[in-house]
């Protein structure tokens, strides 16, 4: 089995960037173009459509297509493991059915004071016949993926009016 993982330094709270990566919005908001991602449906662990929140138990149905070019594959993932400490927010989706013949994907967040340590592990093997022989190509998919995913989290999340107010700041006379 190999392993992908990716960590950033976010300039939110614990609170914020967890409810934002518990919701299929942020699941959608994370996923780059190229993907081609399509939510099919979403099933909380007592079967009703469309929850709030993924909880542990939650299924996600997904479709994608990459650069609308390459077959289209179908995905299906489910939330195996949820907790939430003082400090510290984690969840695990495990694919049920998908293009991989293992995909764990486990995010763990850390608060920091007001910033926030994001750790995306993905515990996977590819398809067989294929095995470890294309590990390497496999990484390369990932990091632009969890480049972005990353980079959006930032984006949308970090206040910046700190930022924007000390580059419309005029000097004093």
């Amino acid at each position: 089995m190999a392993t992908y993982r990716r960590r950033t330094r976010v300039r939110a709270p614990l609170d914020e960037v967890w409810a934002f990566h518990s919701s299929t919005d942020g699941l959608e908001a994370l996923t780059p173009d190229w993907m081609g991602l399509t939510v099919s449906s979403v099933r909380g662990p007592d079967g009703i459509a469309d929850p709030d929140e993924l909880v542990e138990g939650s299924e996600i149905s997904m479709r994608s297509k990459p650069f609308g070019v390459f077959p289209e594959s179908r995905w299906i993932s489910k939330i195996t493991d949820r907790r939430e400490g003082e400090g510290y927010r984690m969840f695990r989706d495990s694919m049920l059915g998908g293009p991989f013949d293992l995909w764990i994907h486990t995010h763990e967040m850390y608060g920091d004071g007001h910033e926030t340590v994001l750790i995306d592990t993905v515990e996977y093997e590819l398809p067989s016949p294929l095995g470890g022989r294309v590990d390497p190509a496999a990484i390369v998919g990932f990091e632009p993926m969890f480049r972005y995913r990353h980079r959006k989290t930032k984006e949308i999340l970090e206040d910046d009016t700190s930022t924007a107010e000390s580059k419309t700041r005029t000097p004093d006379a």
